[in-house]
């Protein structure tokens, strides 16, 4: 069976150190070091990822390298992230947002994952997205908050 891939923004990196939203994103994180999904991530994690404190940064360096997978910010993510920008889903000061979401459309993940209630995870926005993306011929994104991630048990009859 194929292994989820779920892209996750940065919100759910550093929610790992945060007592408001370590429990689900610990368990993500342990989904990932067991070689349960595989974490997408673009180039604007990484970038953001440099601003936050160290234990943040080197949370990734614990993970897998065979379970994660870089998310390349192209042209067609850009045009994506500007289409989003352009129906005035969020304004272009949030540009990374529209772009974790357009990057996670892109490379087709089973979903995006985030704390973001204000610009990701809200009813408006999500099906604003996927309006968007079926515009433009891209399948519709499930977008969640890590309190919706859980891999089943494995069988032990």
């Amino acid at each position: 069976m194929k292994l989820p891939r779920i892209y996750a923004d940065t919100s759910v990196i550093g929610g790992y150190f945060d007592p408001e939203f370590e429990t689900d994103s610990r368990r993500l994180i342990e989904g990932v070091k067991q070689g349960r999904c595989v974490l997408l991530l673009s180039q604007v994690v990484f970038d953001e990822l440099a601003e936050a404190p160290e234990r943040v940064r080197k949370l990734l360096a614990i993970l897998p390298a065979s379970q994660i997978e870089t998310v390349e910010i192209t042209n067609e993510v850009t045009s994506l992230c500007q289409a989003y920008i352009t129906a005035s889903i969020l304004t272009p000061r949030w540009m990374d947002d529209a772009t974790h979401v357009a990057a996670a459309t892109i490379a087709k993940a089973d979903a995006i994952v985030s704390w973001n209630f204000k610009h990701i995870v809200r009813f408006d926005k999500m099906k604003a997205y996927n309006q968007i993306n079926q515009l433009h011929g891209y399948s519709t994104l499930t977008i969640v908050s890590p309190r919706e991630v859980y891999f089943d048990e494995p069988d032990t009859d």
